[in-house]
């Protein structure tokens, strides 16, 4: 049975990734099928039990790093990360990118903000000319008012529709909707980053950008292509 194309990409990503990390390191996990590669990478190398602190930014990712032995860690207030690792959904040629399809962007974001090091692991069809072509835009936002909020986005992201869950509207980790949109093709991210933030109502979004410093992009060949800020 040949393995899937996919798979093949995200353990090459995840292998690149691990050469970055080291004994006795507190590191930020993110989530999606990447990052879970990284965690079975790190698990096959220290098979004794990883010499290696983490965070982990959802409760799937929590799950898989504590079978694989990984001391998990909270960020107190105490600790600074000394790398992140997290999956993208969309990147592009500046390393900014698009995250929260699996819903964990709020967490993602602060476990990277806690981070001295921010590195991506991906398949390289994420990479894409135009952030949003092909894919909403997520905004987490607070339940209470939620459709006033929905009306206040309208001038900046006019598409937005509440994601659903199996029973309702979807929740995230900490309790909030998730507004997915779409991204204008004529718009800056840089700009639409700097109004989501101003706005009430908005409590975070998936636009990451400033905060990569490279990417391994796995390819179905098994090759790794590096993306890197500023080249």
């Amino acid at each position: 049975m040949h393995e899937d194309p996919k798979d093949v990409a995200r353990e090459a990503a995840a292998a690149a990734a691990l050469e970055l990390v080291e004994p006795d390191m507190a590191i930020g996990l993110g989530s999606g099928r990447a990052v879970w590669k990284v965690i079975g990478a790190i698990a096959e190398r220290w098979p004794d039990g990883p010499p290696i602190r983490a965070v982990a930014a959802s409760e799937r990712t929590h799950e898989l790093a504590l079978t694989a032995g990984l001391e998990l860690v909270e960020l107190d207030g105490s600790l600074e990360l000394d790398l992140a690792i997290d999956g993208a959904d969309q990147i592009d040629a500046e390393l900014r990118l698009i995250k929260g399809g699996g819903g964990a962007l709020l967490r993602e974001k602060i476990v990277v903000s806690a981070a001295r090091r921010f590195v991506v692991v991906a398949e390289d069809s994420k990479r894409v000319d135009r952030l949003g072509q092909g894919f909403r835009l997520p905004v987490e936002v607070a339940r209470f008012g939620w459709p006033d909020t929905r009306r206040r986005l309208a001038d900046l992201l006019p598409d937005a529709e509440l994601r659903a869950g199996d029973d309702g509207p979807y929740l995230t980790d900490e309790g909030h909707y998730i507004l997915d949109c779409v991204l204008p093709a004529d718009a800056d991210p840089d700009a639409v980053d700097l109004e989501l933030k101003r706005m009430p109502g908005v409590l975070e979004h998936g636009l990451f950008i400033g905060l990569a410093e490279r990417a391994f992009l796995g390819r179905a060949d098994g090759g790794v292509d590096v993306l890197e800020r500023g080249t």
